[in-house]
């Protein structure tokens, strides 16, 4: 078995997590990997989930590989060529296609830098032309009442494992590439009116350094919903 953890930013960085948590990435030559046995692969997510690595087959006969929380069944500790390991930001652990980069690694520095001076907790995923932030769905602070922890433990090992086990993550905001040559952006928020219920686009098309600047902030602020 091949236990895996995530470990360090890196440029082959398969999802890109906020506070505290930043790229959820796989190298086969990396240390933090281990080799247990050549029976199945494990990964842990950031829930501290295990998930193993199975092999089936299709209806017509081809193999497919998937992750599940579930020891039994066909375990193998092979990536197939071509394929990458994904995990969303609410922890979940999906075998999926290595798909050429639309949204370059600097442009999710540049998101990233903006995001920590207004939030503690984020996360940001890259789908295709799109740039996902995150943001919790619990309260944090209510969080530490319950447990009763003190606001100066929050960054203590102990408490970060309790949050990351227990925070969820919905959609907030995007950034859609709309210009790959000269590297344009739209911004959508997603509207929470019954009438409506999905994103809608805000603002004008920019670069994405202005764009950020412009709308970041409004994250968890009544001025979010003003945003058209």
């Amino acid at each position: 078995m091949r236990l895996l953890r995530r470990f360090a930013p890196r440029n082959d960085a398969l999802l890109y997590l906020g506070a505290k948590n930043t790229f959820s990435t796989l190298n086969p030559k990396d240390p933090n990997f281990m080799e247990i046995n050549k029976m199945s692969l494990k990964y842990i997510n950031r829930k501290n989930q295990e998930y193993y690595l199975h092999q089936g087959i299709t209806k017509t006969g081809k193999p497919k590989y998937y992750f599940s929380m579930k020891k039994k069944g066909t375990l193998t500790d092979v990536i197939p060529d071509g394929y990458e390991i994904y995990e969303n930001p609410n922890g979940r652990v999906f075998l999926r296609k290595i798909k050429v980069k639309i949204i370059m690694d600097n442009e999710l520095v540049i998101v990233e830098k903006e995001l920590k001076k207004y939030l503690e907790y984020y996360k940001i995923d890259v789908k295709k032309n799109l740039i996902i932030i995150f943001t919790p769905i619990q309260n944090i602070n209510s969080i530490l009442e319950i447990f009763n922890i003190p606001y100066n433990a929050v960054k203590t090992p102990s408490v970060e494992n309790l949050l990351n086990e227990i925070t969820d993550y919905a959609p907030t905001m995007q950034f859609v590439l709309i210009d790959k040559e000269k590297r344009i952006f739209i911004t959508r928020r997603y509207c929470y009116l019954g009438s409506i219920d999905d994103w809608i686009d805000i603002g004008e098309p920019n670069t994405l350094e202005n764009l950020v600047k412009e709308y970041i902030k409004h994250i968890e602020k009544d001025s979010y919903y003003e945003l058209f």
